[in-house]
């Protein structure tokens, strides 16, 4: 992996531009009429080359991920800001009325990763039970922690396991790399899955009506107010995304240490946390706002915006990923591959059972995995209407995600070896 001193370009307005280029490249030639690309887009998801050509900038020493700090201002800034537009433009009474199914897809997934870590901990010790070993705080279990709160919740969850179980800097950065990659390879055959959703819920059996309906509405509105927006259009926008997140991050500067510093128990669930804050509070004022006129903006592009700040964290979230480091920690990924097919399986099985659309079981499962940078993306690919379902299963991962992963974690500690 690159560091600072071998990276080739360290100039994070350089590093933006390069992001930028990218993903005008794979935009153009998605929607490109070329036989050839059509053909190669068909298999290969356009969101997925979002996350893997600016990994391998990371990969190949041009860009070092980690010390760039495009990611950070992509999180704080343009990820809350994006939040806002997209629950702005929500139909709440109209996601309501998909009814429990999506729900209960969310809490299997986040069941799935519970009892996923201790699991793959117990099948990889049985024939190498130094690979699940250690001792202090460089154990592996410990590490482990940090995935389940990346998985459940997000980044504030996966901070706030470092913190509780003590986590060494060794092994928190090699689990950072297998929760990545383990987690965009799932990602991807979730947009493979997407892709063909149609067929996918015939087989099945589904009842995809509810969806159908949130569609028809959200196209509906569009229909009777969509207008072609002007420059006043798109600094009302501006004014209202970014005034609103300066307004989080300033509550969120207020809320997190006095938390910190007033209540011990607050660590357990995230509310110590700036960025636990920053998100739900954007979410929360975005969601109000929703039931007022401001709900308008949708009209004129409101979710585009969004849509464009969302993929410019996704690029930002590939250039930390370092694809040859599945070759040099395989053990690793072989824990992780594991723990992600338990996850997988439940999800799938559940899925079944209930019959319960690929839409419910794609977007239940990434707002565990993915979080809020993540889950409106592969909600959007079934259709862009859609994307807020994803914000509000995301944004309860956040709320479920610190206390789900300490059981986890505390699951894993008794199972080590």
């Amino acid at each position: 992996m690159a560091d600072t001193h071998t990276a080739l370009i360290t100039n994070d307005a350089v590093v933006l531009g390069l992001l930028a280029i990218i993903l005008g490249f794979i935009f153009k030639t998605s929607s490109s009429e070329n036989p050839k690309l059509k053909a190669f887009y068909k298999y290969v998801p356009a969101l997925l080359l979002c996350y893997f050509l600016p990994s391998l900038l990371n990969t190949f020493g041009i860009v070092d991920g980690h010390s760039s700090n495009v990611y950070y201002v992509a999180s704080r800034y343009l990820l809350p800001a994006c939040l806002i537009l997209l629950t702005i433009s929500i139909d709440l009474k109209a996601i309501l009325n998909l009814g429990p199914k999506a729900l209960i897809m969310f809490l299997v997934g986040t069941l799935g990763i519970v009892i996923g870590g201790p699991l793959s901990i117990l099948v990889v010790s049985v024939f190498n039970p130094d690979l699940v070993g250690g001792h202090g705080p460089e154990a592996v279990w410990r590490g482990m922690t940090t995935v389940a709160g990346s998985w459940i919740g997000g980044g504030a969850n996966q901070a706030s396991m470092k913190e509780m179980f003590e986590v060494g800097g060794d092994i928190f950065s090699v689990m950072v790399t297998v929760d990545v990659i383990v987690a965009n390879i799932w990602m991807a055959v979730l947009l493979l899955m997407a892709a063909n959703h149609k067929k996918i819920d015939a087989a099945t059996g589904a009842d995809t009506t509810a969806i159908e309906d949130l569609k028809n509405r959200v196209e509906k509105y569009h229909a009777e107010h969509a207008r072609m927006p002007t420059l006043n259009d798109y600094m009302t926008i501006i004014a209202i995304a970014f005034g609103i997140t300066g307004l989080a991050h300033f509550c969120a500067d207020f809320l997190g240490p006095f938390f910190a510093n007033n209540y011990a128990w607050a660590k357990e669930y995230s509310l110590n946390s700036k960025f636990f804050w920053l998100i739900v509070i954007s979410t929360t004022i975005g969601i109000s706002l929703s039931f007022t006129k401001v709900r308008q903006i949708e009209a004129f592009g409101a979710s585009k915006v969004a849509s464009s700040f969302l993929y410019i964290l996704v690029a930002s979230i590939g250039l930390h990923m370092n694809v040859t480091a599945i070759f040099s920690n395989p053990g690793l990924f072989l824990i992780g591959g594991i723990w992600m097919l338990t996850h997988a399986s439940l999800m799938l099985i559940v899925a079944k059972l209930i019959k319960a659309p690929l839409f419910y079981m794609a977007v239940g499962s990434q707002a565990n995995v993915g979080g809020a940078a993540s889950a409106p993306v592969v909600a959007s690919a079934f259709h862009p209407s859609l994307a807020p379902v994803g914000v509000l299963l995301a944004v309860l991962g956040y709320g479920v995600g610190t206390y789900m992963a300490y059981i986890c974690g505390l699951m894993m500690q008794a199972v080590a070896p």
